[in-house]
């Protein structure tokens, strides 16, 4: 059975979501999706720790841990799902690429709310930490890079030109049809690079970044 990995890029409570599978050196898409990580899909819950900024510290704790078991369930069930529609097509989900903003560690709750470009990095560590999460569950090894590094790697790793690169992405989404923004684009570089990557320069999922307390 052919290997697959799955690609995210996240946004405030949703992610774009690409499957790919590589046959003859070429990648196929098996599957596009937007999965949402917050049952309610406002701005309190997407955006939870600017929520929990007008908390007390205890509540806002206890909100923050209330969020990030809800993005891992629906990470999960995400996952679970993707990879059960990449079996049905001959291919066995493997692997994850996930783009990173920053990448730097966040340090405890009290000193993450009081600095709001601290709670900015946070929204979007909490729901990739919730995919990382997820992917570790379903036994899929983690590529995380960089967003501004994406290209960049991908030219050196897969021997093409940036332009030629998203040429060659673009043209993959065309029977899949809108949405295929560059949301899609990268999370399917990502993958591409998943499955790329050596043993060495994959890094096991670790629970990280985000801290609650």
């Amino acid at each position: 059975m052919k290997q697959a990995a799955v690609g995210f890029r996240v946004h405030s409570g949703w992610a774009a979501v690409v499957a790919v599978c590589v046959e003859k050196g070429a990648p196929v898409v098996l599957a596009r999706h937007r999965v949402y990580l917050v049952e309610t899909f406002t701005y309190e819950f997407r955006q939870p720790y600017h929520t929990a900024e007008k908390m007390l510290l205890g509540q806002a704790r206890e909100f923050i841990a209330r969020m990030q078991a809800e993005a891992r369930r629906l990470a999960y069930r995400a996952v679970r799902e993707l990879a059960s529609r990449a079996q049905e097509q001959g291919a066995k989900l493997t692997r994850c690429g996930l783009l990173l903003a920053s990448g730097r560690a966040l340090p405890e709750l009290e000193k993450i709310l009081a600095s709001h470009a601290l709670i900015h990095t946070a929204d979007g560590e909490l729901f990739r930490e919730a995919l990382l999460h997820a992917s570790a569950r379903c036994g899929l090894r983690d590529f995380t890079i960089k967003e501004r590094e994406l290209l960049e790697r991908a030219g050196q790793t897969l021997r093409l030109k940036s332009t030629v690169l998203m040429d060659r992405v673009t043209e993959l989404g065309r029977s899949f049809g809108a949405p295929w923004s560059q949301d899609e684009k990268f999370a399917t570089i990502a993958a591409w690079l998943a499955l790329r990557a050596s043993p060495r320069s994959r890094r096991q999922t670790k629970t990280r970044n985000v801290r609650e307390s």
